[in-house]
């Protein structure tokens, strides 16, 4: 898969070269690109920023930048192109799976008060919210949607069949688990993981898996 992200501060998505993504990126399992917006301002001083006709409190992001760095990308015009918005549809884990279908990504990522409307009718397919509440600016959603979308990506996780018992993959959170050693000052691991009885195992995680759902998210039930 391949993402291309647009942004004021690459800088700030550094994490995406540690850990599993980093290690995909390595083995080109997953490419990364980073396009800093302010390389296409045509103003002198690089300005990607202007008041809103109208008036009203703060700058958005002007349109002539955002779209000569969209055209720059090789593509784009078949490539799914998200803008990352608390405007926009929630991420849940079904949307994730759903943009794991695709073959390319471009992140748009606004700051200050937003882009010009313009950009959104012009170039984006769809607008994309991780939650309901406001960010300061769209790097730390576009770092959630990759960090999710590539995990469904083969050769990015150990097995792809560890996302299969995870939180959100049958509509229910994940169940405790356990790991050595088994008495950890006081506390035991319950007793039937231990067993060797796969068929109870299994019974004992969906159970418990119902009973946190039932509890803290009985919504997604």
């Amino acid at each position: 898969m391949k993402i291309d992200v647009l942004t004021l501060f690459p800088e700030s998505f550094a994490p995406l070269k540690t850990s599993l993504l980093g290690k995909a990126q390595e083995k080109n399992a997953l490419e990364i690109n980073l396009i800093d917006i302010r390389g296409f301002s045509k103003d002198k001083h690089k300005k990607c920023d202007d008041y809103p006709f109208g008036g009203g409190v703060g700058m958005l992001m002007t349109p002539q930048p955002i779209y000569d760095a969209f055209v720059s990308i090789d593509g784009y015009e078949k490539a799914h192109k998200i803008y990352l918005s608390p405007k926009g549809e929630k991420l849940l884990q079904s949307k994730v799976k759903e943009l794991a279908k695709y073959d390319h990504l471009i992140l748009l990522c606004g700051h200050y008060e937003g882009v010009d409307q313009r950009i959104i009718d012009m170039l984006i397919d769809e607008e994309i919210s991780i939650g309901d509440y406001v960010l300061t600016g769209g790097e730390i959603p576009a770092m959630a949607v990759i960090d999710a979308v590539s995990r469904y990506v083969p050769g990015v996780l150990g097995k792809l069949e560890s996302t299969s018992d995870e939180s959100f993959s049958e509509g229910l959170l994940e169940y405790p688990q356990y790991t050595r050693p088994q008495n950890f000052m006081g506390h035991e691991v319950p007793e039937v993981l231990v067993s060797g009885d796969h068929q109870k195992v299994d019974d004992w995680r969906k159970k418990e898996a119902q009973k946190i759902t039932q509890q803290r998210r009985p919504d997604i039930m």
